[in-house]
């Protein structure tokens, strides 16, 4: 714990220092020759669980309040505006491999723009709420079905294409990740209609799915509360045995009209096994709000990103509510649903305060099981 608050403090002191003269826009960017920029990145979250009514059948112990880094990324990439882009980057925390990816962009190379090639590891595309950027999280976690339909980094190769009213994306991911897990093949791709996206007034409405083939032949699908300082899962299916492939499919939908903003997602997940077994769905959708109390609005560039400041700090009022479906047939993972009330606090571009309680109501196997918790989150990112 020592090394890991002497570390975030050694960046934070490098940071401000280097932008000493605008504590609100830190930035660790310096060029290389007349073209060229090299970056420092990084985004330090520590957060704090704590867990209030646990109800029947809960394990009191592992739903015991703790504090820890959430996350401790850092990164470095090396860019040529319209040319390339290579960026290296890894979370301390977990210690596991993030990004690493070079990004081709057509548009300076061939003198025309026909879209970019990334190649590397880097996000699968299904999952709104997951593929974003995690600086920019509205919540503490992902929502319930997220969790279950986000397949997380793989090593592969992605076309995409960005165009004024819309945008796609083409992938296909080949041997796992770089931690050595996630061993198979995805074919994934992803479109949106995006009919306005201008500052403060954005509407999204995209598709998003994959088909992946384990080689493991088996799959899990659960969650955790929405709280990520714990290892308890109120719904989960076990290990599924024999699955040849693994159907994802995500709806989402983003509206943003000066201070408001909704957000949603319908996924669906399927797992096809072989052997005369049955196959097994997982289903689910959240919804949440978001008002900027300051005024401004959510940044958007094919994601939702944080509330830039309009002087000196904003405050943000959100409410989620979120529902996952794991019961299929003789699979009895469980139904869970989630009702969030969040707040973050914008100091600047760099700082985030967060807090978010949770109302959990599970039941699984005939049992009901309701706990409440809250997060709180302190993060810098640069």
């Amino acid at each position: 714990m020592r090394i890991q608050i002497f570390l975030f403090a050694s960046s934070l002191a490098l940071a401000t220092a280097a932008q000493a003269s605008d504590w609100r826009n830190i930035s660790l960017k310096t060029p290389l020759g007349d073209r060229d920029e090299l970056a420092l990145t990084g985004n330090w979250a520590f957060d704090h669980n704590g867990f209030g009514h646990l109800g029947q059948g809960i394990d009191a112990a592992a739903f015991a309040d703790d504090s820890d880094f959430r996350r401790r990324e850092l990164g470095v990439s090396l860019r040529r505006k319209d040319h390339y882009e290579l960026s290296v980057q890894r979370d301390l925390a977990s210690d596991t491999w993030m990004d690493v990816a070079l990004k081709l962009d057509s548009k300076g190379l061939l003198g025309r723009d026909a879209g970019s090639l990334r190649m590397g590891q880097f996000k699968t595309p299904v999952g709104f709420d997951g593929v974003g950027s995690s600086r920019n999280s509205p919540f503490l976690e992902s929502a319930l079905p997220v969790q279950v339909a986000y397949a997380g980094r793989r090593i592969g190769a992605e076309w995409s294409l960005q165009r004024p009213s819309w945008l796609a994306s083409v992938a296909w991911f080949d041997g796992g990740d770089l931690e050595g897990a996630n061993e198979g093949s995805t074919f994934a791709a992803r479109t949106a209609w995006v009919p306005r996206k201008g500052p403060g007034d954005v509407l999204h409405l995209g598709i998003a799915g994959s088909r992946e083939r384990p080689d493991s032949h088996a799959f899990r699908m659960r969650a955790r509360p929405e709280v990520g300082l714990t290892d308890v899962r109120l719904v989960d299916t076990g290990t599924l045995a024999g699955v040849d492939a693994i159907h994802r499919i995500g709806l989402e939908g983003l509206w943003i009209h000066g201070p408001w903003s909704l957000q949603g997602e319908v996924l669906d997940v399927r797992a096809q096994r072989s052997d005369g077994l049955d196959g097994v769905a997982g289903r689910g959708a959240y919804l949440f709000g978001s008002w900027v109390v300051s005024g401004e609005s959510r940044s958007y560039n094919g994601y939702a990103g944080n509330v830039v400041p309009a002087s000196t700090s904003a405050l943000e009022l959100l409410l989620r509510y979120s529902q996952l479906d794991l019961d299929d047939g003789q699979t009895l993972g469980g139904r869970q649903s989630n009702w969030t009330v969040g707040a973050n606090w914008y100091l600047g571009r760099n700082f985030k305060l967060q807090a978010n309680y949770v109302f959990a109501h599970a039941r699984r196997d005939g049992v009901l099981r309701d706990p409440e918790a809250f997060g709180l989150r302190a993060q810098f990112h640069f």
